[in-house]
């Protein structure tokens, strides 16, 4: 029953469908088992409307006969029709010959119309292709390849195509792989002469970009109303919106007008009050933006990036491998930081008028290895130099290169980190300095009070050195300052010694606090270190005498009382109050107390020797016989010592009360006691009463001295006492 029913649908599928879609129903038919039932039940279908038409025939037949009947009656007329049409068609071929001769003239004239316009077609083709190509010949020989490249992509890409197969667009295509790779080869050979020249010529580019920060800061520290120079990237800024930097990454055709690819231009000398040109302005970059374009387009753009980074880092290299004589003179640091600084003005330029060509990565990297390099070499170089100048040269040299860079946007922290480092280094060489200017001028000195017989000349002290003596301005002309040359020459050679730790800490970046501290440091190391040597080098020297070692305390003791003038001075011009909390406090009171006392010390040394050499000659006649009538006198000997006493004393009179004092008390008791030792030597066995008389007499002499006040400010007879125990020896030998 299934497949009975699904006949039926395939009959009356076939019976409803159009013949043209009866391919798939007919293919379900052979895709199933029962065809043959199909075959048959199609068979009787087919029978069925076979009666239906013939039923409908013998139903139509009468209008079918006379439709045939009115079909013969036409025929007739039909007949005459065809003969009318052919007579007709005949005339109209006997008209039609002379438009047909005219139909074949149009015919070509068409022809030759197309023809013409097909040729002018082609020309309009072609003749781009020929201009373009010599436009392409025309820029060669001018050596604008950027452009020419340019143009050979266009003829290549468009024009070519275009063109069609034509035996001179075949020559020019096969020309244009060779002029590619000849415009390619060209660009960077004009690159390495690029590259060369910067490299001998980075020099002088750095020499203008330090002659700009140099006039920038003078400019900065001047009138603000003046019009600054534009320096770093301020100026390559203007110059990159006004287009004079020679061309950019960014340009059309990216090719300058100029085509000097030296990569320099020339500069003549600066006259004197010009503006210094901009470093910029001294390079002509349009071989690398032409080779960059070039290498762009060719799409060899990563393989120029690298061969450009490798070349400048090997010419980095170069540049920052100092001379082996750099330390000699300050010409040959010159010529080292100006290499750099060109060296780097030339990235900076080019990381920002090209797109990619050097990265901000890759500059900070070559400073990096740059900056570990200088710093080395700057501590290797410097350690050599012993000339302060040249140190404080060089460290203002250090500074304006610092500047010059930070203007470009390079960190210099760790060049200033290194110039706190020589600071340490400057301070030892101007203590070597100012050690061999102390020297000279004590070994200068006469050792004497300075005589002033005119108010000029004492100003002119006064003005050295801050003496303030109401009494000395009281005295008249002529007079005496209590302290020799060397007191002034001494403050002000401390003051020019401050004036130079000053001269090193300006630029510096420095807090007032900071240089004040760094000036006290310094100033105490030449206080406590270097003058103090050369003080106990004074006073220990040989052949120094008493006169020159009492004007050394009346030296120091001056020293001493202005070290609070020093103090002040150091806050003047370090604008810091001396009050300040933790600030260094100056050392020179007690170095020069240190040194007073030294000379105090050896003051009482050398007068207890030159006793000594006067007791050498006592010759005492022990056996010698009571003589008869008048008074015994002093011994030759001790009248030439007390002589040589009161005159050495007189002498002390300037010094401090207590000091001369003490040294007359310690002359007194080593008088004493030396003659005490003649008196108890071993050697001497026995005495007569004659040699105690004249030893006697002696004591009275020395006691007499003593009586005298060779020193002010002993109360009663305190200095006899230091003749007592010699008394007392001599009672008892008597007795």
């Amino acid at each position: 029953m299934e497949t009975a029913a699904e006949h039926e649908r395939i009959l009356r599928e076939i019976e409803s469908t159009d013949t043209n879609c009866i391919g798939p129903t007919l293919r379900s038919v052979y895709d199933g088992q029962e065809h043959g039932l199909f075959m048959d039940k199609l068979d009787v279908r087919i029978r069925n409307h076979d009666r239906e038409i013939e039923k409908m025939c013998n139903h139509h037949f009468q209008g079918f006969v006379d439709s045939i009947t009115e079909l013969l009656k036409v025929r007739g007329e039909a007949q005459k029709l065809k003969s009318q049409v052919t007579e007709t068609n005949r005339r109209l071929q006997d008209d039609g010959k002379d438009l047909m001769g005219s139909m074949e003239e149009l015919k070509q004239c068409r022809v030759q119309q197309r023809n013409i316009a097909t040729t002018v077609d082609k020309l309009t083709h072609c003749l781009p292709v020929l201009e373009m190509y010599s436009r392409l010949q025309e820029q060669m020989r001018a050596k604008r390849y950027y452009p020419a490249l340019l143009t050979l992509e266009q003829l290549e890409q468009t024009c070519l195509p275009r063109a069609g197969q034509y035996r001179f667009c075949s020559i020019m295509a096969e020309n244009i792989p060779r002029l590619r790779t000849q415009i390619r080869d060209t660009a960077m050979t004009q690159l390495r002469d690029f590259l060369e020249s910067i490299r001998k010529h980075s020099d002088k580019i750095g020499e203008t970009a330090i002659k700009q920060a140099q006039l920038q800061r003078s400019l900065d520290s001047s009138v603000s109303t003046q019009p600054r120079a534009l320096i770093g990237r301020r100026g390559r800024e203007v110059s990159a919106l006004t287009g004079t930097d020679g061309g950019g990454a960014g340009g059309q055709g990216g090719s300058p007008v100029s085509e000097q690819d030296s990569g320099i231009l020339d500069a003549g000398d600066d006259e004197e009050g010009e503006e210094v040109p901009g470093a910029q302005e001294l390079v002509d970059f349009s071989p690398v933006y032409r080779c960059l374009h070039i290498y762009t387009v060719l799409g060899l753009r990563e393989a120029f990036e690298n061969y450009y980074r490798k070349q400048r880092r090997k010419q980095a290299r170069l540049v920052l491998q100092p001379h082996s004589n750099m330390h000699e003179t300050l010409e040959g640091y010159r010529r080292y930081f100006n290499q750099i600084v060109g060296f780097f003005v030339v990235e900076d330029h080019v990381l920002h008028t090209t797109q990619g060509l050097v990265n901000r990565a890759y500059v900070e990297e070559l400073w990096e290895l740059a900056l570990s390099k200088i710093v080395a070499a700057l501590r290797t170089h410097s350690s050599y130099c012993d000339d302060p100048d040249l140190v404080l040269d060089l460290k203002n040299l250090i500074v304006l290169f610092a500047d010059t860079l930070q203007g470009y946007g390079f960190p210099v922290s760790q060049l200033f980190d290194m110039l706190l480092e020589m600071r340490d280094q400057y301070g030892e060489i101007l203590l070597k300095r100012w050690n061999v200017t102390f020297r000279q001028v004590l070994d200068q000195d006469n050792y004497s009070p300075i005589p002033v017989s005119t108010e000029q000349e004492y100003r002119h002290y006064t003005s050295q050195f801050p003496q303030q003596d109401p009494e000395l301005e009281k005295l008249p002309f002529p007079k005496k300052l209590p302290f020799s040359e060397f007191v002034p020459k001494v403050y002000c050679q401390l003051k020019e010694f401050i004036y130079a730790c000053l001269k090193y800490s300006e630029d510096l970046h420095l807090s007032s606090t900071e240089v004040d501290d760094m000036i006290r440091k310094s100033t105490n190391l030449l206080l406590t270190r270097t003058l103090s040597h050369c003080l106990h080098y004074a006073i220990k020297k040989k052949n120094v005498g008493l006169a020159e070692l009492v004007q050394l305390i009346i030296n120091t003791t001056h020293l001493e009382q202005s070290c609070h003038f020093l103090e002040e001075f150091i806050s003047n011009i370090t604008n810091v109050p001396p009050d300040t909390a933790n600030a260094t406090k100056l050392y020179g009171t007690s170095t020069f107390k240190d040194a007073r006392h030294a000379a105090e010390a050896e003051i009482y040394t050398s007068l207890n020797a030159k006793i000594d050499q006067f007791l050498q000659l006592a010759d005492y006649d022990w056996l010698a016989a009571v003589q008869g009538g008048g008074t015994l006198t002093a011994s030759d000997y001790l009248v030439d010592l007390i002589a040589f006493l009161k005159s050495t004393f007189s002498v002390f009179t300037n010094l401090p009360g207590k000091v001369a004092q003490t040294a007359c008390m310690s002359a007194c008791k080593h008088i004493s006691t030396c003659l005490m030792q003649l008196l108890l030597d071993p050697d001497v066995r026995q005495i007569s009463l004659g040699a105690l008389h004249q030893l006697n007499a002696d004591v009275r002499e020395c006691e007499g001295f003593a009586r005298a006040g060779p020193v002010a400010g002993f109360q009663g007879d305190t200095l006899l006492l230091a003749f007592s125990d010699l008394r007392q020896g001599i009672i008892c030998a008597s007795g």
